[in-house]
């Protein structure tokens, strides 16, 4: 796994109701601090990336659907500096993706729906200086084939 990446099995708790599903607490030893709390979504076959943060860390969780996020590490001085890391997270894997900074990361959803996802970053978006920045899905500096893998 590379290195500062964390990921937490989300608990569902059930009733006669419907379900509630915890994402993030203050007191998860993966929670840092919040920033704000915003919605992506994905269409099926469609590549949302790669860029990466220089200060947030990201906090993914897919509510709906399902989506393949894909995490490299191009830190100079990572002991995981290179390393290439597939998480399947959504309705069948529900899963708390933690993303720190400067690691390249990108999502896609999977199957014939859209995948969605909810971020806490640690923080506010800053209109005026974005802090993200981005590569081309298909970018040479990236040796990652987004097509689909038959088995």
């Amino acid at each position: 796994m590379i290195d500062g990446v964390k990921t937490k099995e989300l608990k569902v708790i059930p009733d006669e109701r419907g379900f509630l599903m915890e994402m993030l607490r203050s007191d998860d030893e993966i929670f840092e601090r919040f920033g704000q709390l915003y919605m992506t979504c994905c269409y099926p076959d469609v590549v949302k990336g790669w860029h990466y943060h220089r200060k947030q860390t990201d906090h993914f969780v897919c509510v709906r659907g399902m989506a393949k996020v894909v995490l490299y590490d191009s830190r100079e001085g990572s002991l995981t500096h290179g390393e290439i890391n597939e998480f399947f997270i959504g309705e069948r894997k529900q899963t708390l993706l933690k993303i720190p900074p400067l690691v390249m990361h990108g999502f896609k959803a999977i199957g014939q729906e859209l995948a969605y996802i909810i971020n806490c970053p640690t923080e506010l978006f800053n209109y005026d200086e974005p802090d993200e920045y981005r590569l081309p899905h298909d970018t040479d500096e990236i040796p990652y084939d987004w097509a689909l893998k038959m088995g």
